[in-house]
């Protein structure tokens, strides 16, 4: 039999609530083998027989019978006709035998990583607000969706395509979705598009990284807005590619920046990072004769433009200037689109419209990563282009996206006015707001998350040292009486923080 102390110890495992979801036999079986590795059970010891410890356990007789089945063929115990159940000679070969498992894991040093894999954990990776609270930026509202017709869509897919949308999707992405998506970048963006150039992915976040390492080997220079989108700049820092700030002003990128730094360096930079039709975190808008110039820059250096359009289609006033991949002449643009803003998060569908001598390469870099993206949303996110109903979606929130915005604008000119100066944006989820008082940012955020208000410290989207901290505060996901509470709570947290 066991000795009191060991049967206690199984016992306590078998009742520990972390283990709970786990079956009676499994819970038996893993609180003995926890016994063997830790050493605390010798090799040759016979074990308790079934019926007594099912007795002892108050179990039955099965459920210990399963736990020793499975201990034996694991190697854990060995099994002899009329003599009952032993602890395995092998035993004494598991590595970290007779080492407690808490104390080993206390000891532990700390995991060797690659140089890479330190960069990516000291960036910290790309924060998601997955519980949508007012302010989180560029999170879109979802409660409007038509989501019955996008259920209508979903079953015509299935009814005709059966098993096969069960299958794997071609790498480049369905076809259907690969035309729909470059007649309406054409029609609404201005863009140069065909389906053999499309390419579709997850998400964003996957065609920065794969810009990062299928144009640019690791130390090689490139340029950045200065504020960038904080998930460009660590998919680049990740690919181990040195980020070089351009600073902007209310006409976007100054790019003789651009062109000063790539005549003065010796190893200037041969790609350039932009979100030219709504600058994050700005909101700016990148001039026409910027828009010329660079692309006259990547003509004259074979640089890259990565273009992120990636809410372009929320602009208030106005219509929306053309994608500079449709300006460009050359095919030295990466135009980046995403259906995660426009629709909602859960989708996981992005693109890009690529230079045609790049669509193969792209796309076997893909392979390497997920492979392909799902043909079911895809072919249902095909047809609800082509019946116009992400059209009338667009314009659907549009409206309420401007509305909000505006809502959002007179709350802070009324509760926040001693604290932050807005910057009110043409277009786009989220507006810039810039302390006009001495507020530490990191405490403001913090204690801002703690009210149950999730706002963005403009800080952590510059690369240089020179600029003023603020709040990036995204308006799009909330109603206007959510705003208002919202608002009034970090009203609230801000006076504290000033007294």
């Amino acid at each position: 039999m066991f000795k009191h102390a060991q049967l206690e110890s199984v016992k306590a495992w078998i009742g520990d609530p972390e283990h709970a979801a786990l079956p009676l036999r499994a819970r038996v079986q893993r609180a003995i083998r926890q016994l063997i590795l830790d050493g605390v059970l010798e090799v040759g010891r016979p074990l308790p027989a079934s019926r007594s410890l099912a007795t002892s356990l108050g179990v039955s007789r099965d459920t210990v019978e399963s736990a020793y089945s499975q201990l034996h063929a694991e190697g854990f115990i060995e099994r002899r006709v009329g003599s009952g159940s032993f602890i395995s000679a092998r035993a004494q070969h598991f590595p970290g035998r007779g080492k407690s498992r808490k104390t080993d894991f206390d000891r532990t040093p700390p995991v060797r990583l690659s140089l890479r894999g330190n960069a990516i954990l000291q960036n910290g990776g790309v924060r998601d607000f997955l519980t949508p609270r007012p302010f989180a930026p560029g999170v879109p509202e979802t409660r409007n969706f038509p989501l019955p017709v996008w259920e209508r869509l979903e079953r015509q897919v299935l009814k005709e395509f059966g098993t096969r949308a069960l299958l794997h999707s071609p790498p480049q992405g369905m076809e259907a979705l690969r035309q729909a998506i470059a007649a309406y970048v054409n029609l609404e963006r201005g863009a140069s598009a065909t389906a053999e150039r499309v390419l579709i992915l997850t998400s964003t976040q996957q065609a920065l990284t794969l810009c990062a390492q299928v144009l640019l080997d690791a130390g090689d220079p490139i340029f950045i807005e200065d504020p960038v989108y904080h998930g460009a700049r660590k998919a680049f820092d990740a690919a181990g590619l040195a980020c070089v700030p351009v600073p902007l002003d209310r006409d976007g990128l100054m790019v003789e920046h651009l062109l000063e730094q790539t005549r003065t360096s010796a190893t200037p930079p041969k790609a350039v990072f932009l979100t030219p039709s709504h600058q994050f975190p700005s909101g700016v808008t990148l001039a026409l004769d910027r828009r010329l110039a660079v692309i006259e820059w990547a003509r004259r250096h074979q640089g890259w433009i990565i273009e992120d359009d990636y809410d372009s289609e929320f602009h208030y006033a106005g219509k929306p200037t053309a994608c500079v991949q449709g300006l460009d002449p050359h095919h030295r643009t990466i135009y980046i689109g995403t259906f995660t803003k426009s629709l909602f998060p859960g989708l996981r569908l992005a693109y890009m419209v690529l230079p045609p001598s790049l669509v193969t390469p792209m796309t076997i870099a893909r392979t390497l990563q997920d492979g392909h993206s799902a043909p079911i949303p895809q072919l249902t996110l095909a047809r609800f282009i082509e019946g116009g109903h992400f059209g009338a979606h667009i314009r659907t929130m549009r409206a309420v996206y401007a509305e909000r915005r505006d809502v959002l604008v007179r709350l802070v000119r009324e509760h926040l006015a001693d604290f932050v100066e807005a910057r009110v944006p043409g277009g786009g989820m989220q507006m810039p707001c810039l302390f006009i008082r001495d507020i530490p940012e990191g405490e403001a955020v913090e204690r801002a998350r703690q009210a149950g208000v999730d706002v963005l410290g403009l800080s952590a989207l510059h690369a240089s040292p020179h600029h003023r901290t603020g709040l990036l505060m995204g308006f799009a996901a909330h109603a206007p009486h959510e705003l208002d509470v919202a608002v009034r709570k970090l009203a609230a947290v801000l006076r504290a923080l000033c007294d």
